[in-house]
């Protein structure tokens, strides 16, 4: 019997990675989530694993704490050992963010700082940290945009650090790949989520205009993002490495 495999969905507790982690438990592994503040909906998450049969933990962090993370690695270290009984896991998804939609030449250094240490520094320096804890032949996850292939005025700090997320991607697929881990970046479209304020979802015109630019004729929803993390996750993906795979309903092509 294969051992029970395991995923550590960073940003777990709302929108986009709450569906990764209950498509990942449908998928038939238990999860591990974080949440930077939302404990209560954390732990709404943590019951309907459960209720699939799934076993699954809630801790927190923030991921534009660097310092923070040799505790957290600690941590989880020892919520491996004692409801697994393991000392790795094998699958680490990065999803935690932000969005800050500010024009170019009113984007300003406190604004920069926290998209760099969120997006970029945090998942650097959080993949270095757990390298240790992931299993060989394990996957890592890293959650770009379609903002790095199209521009849309206001995201110029948000989308670069992404930007540099998808080259960390084929660097870390190269230097892990002895160890038989993949690594991929999905880069989401336009989702109805509350992210960035929930201006997709709740604002009528963005939604509109999104839906006209999209070739399948509407905006994303979290149920058409979850799903592909979770094949990504699987021995169906085993070959899918260094990839950047954008899952947008075709966002104007």
């Amino acid at each position: 019997m294969s051992e029970q495999k395991i995923a550590l969905v960073i940003g777990g507790s709302r929108g986009l990675g709450k569906n990764m982690a209950l498509a990942l438990a449908k998928k038939g592994n238990d999860v591990i989530i974080t949440y930077n503040s939302g404990q209560q909906e954390a732990e709404q998450v943590i019951t309907e694993i459960e209720k699939m049969g799934r076993q699954a933990v809630a801790l927190q962090l923030n991921v534009g704490e660097v310092n923070s993370f040799a505790g957290f690695a600690a941590g989880l270290t020892e919520v491996l050992r004692e409801k697994w009984e393991r000392s790795t896991f094998d699958f680490l998804v990065n999803n935690a963010g932000i969005g800050i939609n500010t024009p170019f030449e009113s984007t300003n250094e406190e604004q920069f700082d926290l998209l760099t240490n969120i997006h970029f520094k945090g998942v650097y320096f959080l993949i270095q940290k757990l390298l240790p804890l992931i299993a060989g032949q394990g996957s890592i996850i890293n959650v770009s945009t379609g903002l790095t292939r199209f521009a849309l005025p206001g995201y110029s700090a948000y989308a670069a650090m992404k930007g540099a997320i998808e080259v960390l991607t084929k660097y870390l697929a190269k230097e892990l790949g002895a160890r038989g881990i993949t690594v991929n970046a999905v880069a989401p479209g336009a989702i109805e989520t509350d992210f960035g304020g929930g201006v997709v979802r709740d604002n009528d015109q963005v939604n509109a205009f999104v839906a006209a630019n999209t070739a399948l004729g509407r905006v994303g929803l979290p149920d058409d993002i979850g799903g592909v993390v979770a094949f990504l996750c699987s021995a169906e993906a085993r070959w899918v490495n260094a990839q950047r795979i954008e899952v947008s309903g075709g966002m104007f092509i």
